[in-house]
């Protein structure tokens, strides 16, 4: 009975000592992980703060981690370009302590910049990429191979590597500060992934509709179109979400390429506002802001079709 009740006594502590093991190793990576949170979120939430305060408060000392006296006055002036009451006072009198840069006060004309461009070059991507990718996974053609090799030898280059030959030919095609330019080179950018992607992801989709439409008496084209398409939807949405936040980040061709307001994106602007020492960091938080709703968003409203193209495309 003793031998008994020593056994039983030694498997409740194991028993208990394994439970506390698990228990300090979720804590740790719960612990770990709020960590990480913190960091990666940390700065987001405080931009999102220092929008909602004026200059002096945010240079307040010691720091005010939840705005006293929060305002919409920054998003009215970025938005209207019209000085709220805040922002009107005689010269010569310290109310902000920064001025209101016109880098900041850009940020909307900037941001319609970058939806026509970004918009432009996802719409584009799609539909070159789907017929693209189409006729390298089902048609067999002569060069197929090399062409395809071709396609995914240019993602290889570096940005950097092109950038002055791919500036003198939009220059002396008269191309310089307009929409068109950035478009042309971000799909230049963006096709081979999106036609190689669009290639993984039909090559996993069995032929047995395709056959049965052609059957039928469809033609390739309408194959693709009627059949094909609403099949892989999920996949052009994926393709379409690359190219539209490549095209809306993107800012090495996005300072090359453009002079004025006419055509500079909202990275362009970003960087002006943050490298101006005198700026308004409250106008500036704002601007920011307002540049990472649309792709918040855009994330937000695709992801599911993100995560299931990309578990198909790599056949998991």
């Amino acid at each position: 009975m003793a031998a008994k009740a020593t056994v039983r006594s030694l498997l409740g502590q194991e028993k208990h000592g394994a439970k506390r093991r698990v228990l300090l190793r979720r804590l740790f990576l719960y612990g770990v992980s709020l960590v990480l949170a913190f960091w990666l979120i940390g700065p987001v939430l405080w931009i999102v703060d220092a929008s909602f305060q004026l200059d002096n408060e945010l240079f307040s000392i010691p720091p005010h981690w939840i705005p006293h006296n929060p305002t919409l006055d920054n998003y009215i002036y970025v938005i209207t370009r019209v000085p709220p009451p805040a922002y009107d006072f005689k010269p010569g009198e310290v109310r902000m302590g920064h001025k209101a840069s016109g880098e900041a006060l850009a940020a909307i004309p900037a941001l319609k910049n970058s939806f026509i461009v970004s918009t432009a070059t996802m719409a584009l991507n799609v539909v070159i990429s789907v017929l693209a990718a189409y006729a390298f996974s089902r048609l067999k053609f002569r060069g197929r191979g090399l062409a395809f090799n071709f396609v995914m030898f240019t993602r290889l280059i570096p940005p950097i590597a092109v950038a002055i030959p791919f500036f003198v030919i939009i220059d002396r095609l008269g191309l310089l500060d307009t929409y068109l330019a950035l478009i042309l080179v971000y799909l230049a950018f963006t096709l081979p992934f999106t036609i190689w992607f669009m290639t993984k992801y039909f090559d996993f989709m069995p032929p047995d509709l395709e056959d049965a439409a052609l059957v039928d008496g469809c033609t390739r084209l309408q194959c693709l179109l009627k059949v094909v398409v609403p099949v892989v939807a999920p996949g052009i949405a994926a393709t379409g979400a690359f190219a539209f936040m490549n095209a809306y980040s993107e800012f090495l061709f996005a300072v090359f390429l453009t002079k004025t307001m006419a055509a500079k994106t909202v990275p362009v602007v970003l960087t002006a506002a943050a490298i101006n020492y005198d700026v308004s960091y409250a106008l500036a938080s704002t601007a920011v802001v307002l540049a990472i709703v649309p792709p918040i968003l855009f994330a937000l409203v695709f992801r599911n079709y993100i995560t299931s193209s990309l578990s198909m495309a790599f056949g998991k």
